[in-house]
């Protein structure tokens, strides 16, 4: 059995792991690449998939950072199913056609401007939306706890992982040459006790597990501290007749954002009549998605909708779906709360909020979710004084609140909690999505507190896993690369330092900044593929 890395390798996002069983060709997971330029010349990189081989693909759950390829590499070759649950299908085929329509109008505007700078260039979509609607007929749902087989020896179950509404972590068992293993694929894991949707499944047994680690290096606040927080950020905004703005993924944090918010204005700590805007036609969509799979919800919101009570129905709840009724929310006079996408900041409605509001002192803006390198998000979390939005520098004066407590990933004890369900000690783990000095403290602490042995993969790695045999490593790069057409790539980085010069002055730029250090970057990766 090979496994190679083609994402979520000591990063968060881009989610794939390409699998080989004998004959077989097939893939977990198809994310997107999120975070600047290198994510997306990943995004880009389809010889690297070899999508035309893959016979299959297992989903773990909806987020784009696991599921938002799918369309590219159906139209670099892929014609196999796609396994997922139901809620999941829902789900993703909303934020494919999202994703899309982001896609296209990012590079009109990026074309846009490349023309106003007399470049010659002519950026494409990774793809259109005709692209995410082809993908869709590939789609074939499967339920937690049905155990079935995608092809003849290969066994698949899906468990809750307690991440998002439909999210799974996949149990893989495999005969190859008659011999058996069993490999565990986390997906996402949730934290306990989260809001909606019902706690993480226990693990059984397992000879190899990749596990995820966003948060492996800290604990998540307390609810009841992270409900608290969000109270002083609201207030904070209406004190100073300024808006509330919320980055969210729209999928599930806008959910339990909401239902949040009910809970405050239930303990009446959320100003009466403040309106709650919902500007995200892609959040608009999930939550019904939401209301219509009730049978997937925990105990908790579940005994709310017996008695009689909806969180995503509340007086002052507004859901914006189209532009107009959008822009309007920035003319709106008085404060108010926004909940718009993405989550990272990098991209839809989201961006136009932060332009009004960010430079206005008594504004509160608030993070609820992880902000990966390179993203808009995690520039302003880190104290950046300015961001760049449509072209434009733009202050950081509105007060910065970062509440982690809302956070569907696990935090480190809850990891290793859930590592503790596992019945024998396995063969190895494999620590996956997350940044690489937060899986090296997890890792630590995994081989301290329970030792089980614990490798940290990198992008591009191939692993060969046999039933009571150690894995064998293939480093990523000592594989034959594809070879490279040089004075187009050269070109590539004359275009970049052409841009750069035309945004003089720009010493003290902290974009300026972030491009020239993902300049280096890419001269040196092409430095060492020569």
């Amino acid at each position: 059995m090979k496994i190679r890395m083609l994402g979520a390798a000591r990063t968060v996002t881009g989610s794939c792991f390409q699998i080989e069983v004998g004959d077989h060709v097939f893939a977990v997971d198809c994310g997107m690449h999120q975070g600047g330029s290198e994510a997306e010349e990943r995004n880009r990189a389809m010889d690297l998939y070899a999508p035309h081989r893959w016979e299959f693909i297992l989903l773990t759950h909806a987020h784009i950072d696991h599921s938002g390829l799918l369309p590219r590499v159906k139209k670099f070759g892929f014609k196999g199913p796609v396994y997922m649950t139901p809620p999941t299908r829902e789900l993703v085929e909303i934020m494919l056609l999202d994703s899309a329509h982001i896609q296209e109008m990012e590079s009109q505007w990026k074309n846009l401007r490349l023309k106003r700078r007399g470049v010659k260039a002519e950026v494409e979509p990774l793809y259109r939306l005709e692209d995410a609607r082809g993908v869709f007929p590939l789609f074939q749902t499967v339920e937690y706890d049905q155990t079935f087989n995608p092809v003849a020896g290969i066994s698949v179950t899906y468990r809750d992982s307690g991440h998002i509404l439909g999210s799974a972590f996949v149990e893989m068992e495999v005969k190859e040459n008659g011999n058996p293993i069993k490999v565990i694929f986390s997906g996402d894991i949730g934290r306990p006790a989260q809001l909606i949707v019902r706690d993480p499944a226990p693990l059984t047994e397992a000879d190899f597990l990749f596990m995820e680690s966003t948060y492996g290096d800290r604990d998540h606040k307390n609810e009841a501290d992270s409900l608290d927080e969000l109270a002083q950020a609201v207030m904070y905004a209406f004190n100073n007749q300024e808006k509330v703005i919320i980055p969210a993924f729209a999928v599930e944090r806008t959910q339990e954002i909401i239902y949040c918010l009910y809970l405050l204005s239930r303990e009446n700590r959320l100003p009466a009549g403040m309106p709650i805007f919902v500007d995200s036609p892609l959040a608009i969509q999930a939550t019904e998605v939401f209301r219509k799979f009730r049978s997937y919800y925990d105990e908790e919101m579940t005994a709310l909708i017996r008695k009689g009570e909806d969180p995503f129905r509340m007086p002052q709840l507004k859901f914006t779906l189209t532009t107009e009724e959008s822009m309007a929310i920035n003319s709106f006079a008085g404060p108010a709360i926004v909940i718009s996408a993405s989550g990272m900041a990098d991209a839809g409605r989201i961006k136009h909020h932060l332009k009004h509001n960010l430079w206005k002192e008594g504004a509160s803006i608030v993070f609820v979710g992880y902000q990966a390198q390179g993203t808009t998000g995690r520039r302003i979390v880190d104290g950046a004084q300015t961001v760049k939005i449509f072209g434009d520098e733009v202050a950081i004066r509105a007060k910065v609140f970062t509440i982690n407590g809302f956070s569907a990933h696990a935090g480190q004890r809850q990891l290793i909690s859930w590592l503790k369900t596992l019945k024998d000690k396995p063969r190895r783990i494999f620590l996956v999505h997350g940044e690489y000095e937060a899986q090296r403290i997890l890792s630590e602490l995994i081989e301290k507190e329970l030792a089980y042995a614990v490798s940290i993969p990198a992008y591009r790695e191939e692993l060969t896993l046999r039933a009571g045999e150690e894995p064998l490593v293939i480093e990523a790069g000592t594989e034959k690369m594809p070879s490279r057409d040089w004075i187009e790539e050269i070109e590539k980085l004359e275009r970049i330092v052409g841009e750069l010069q035309l945004e003089k002055p720009w010493q003290n730029s902290p974009s300026v900044k972030e491009r020239l250090k993902g300049l280096k970057v890419k001269v040196d990766r092409l430095l060492g593929e020569g």
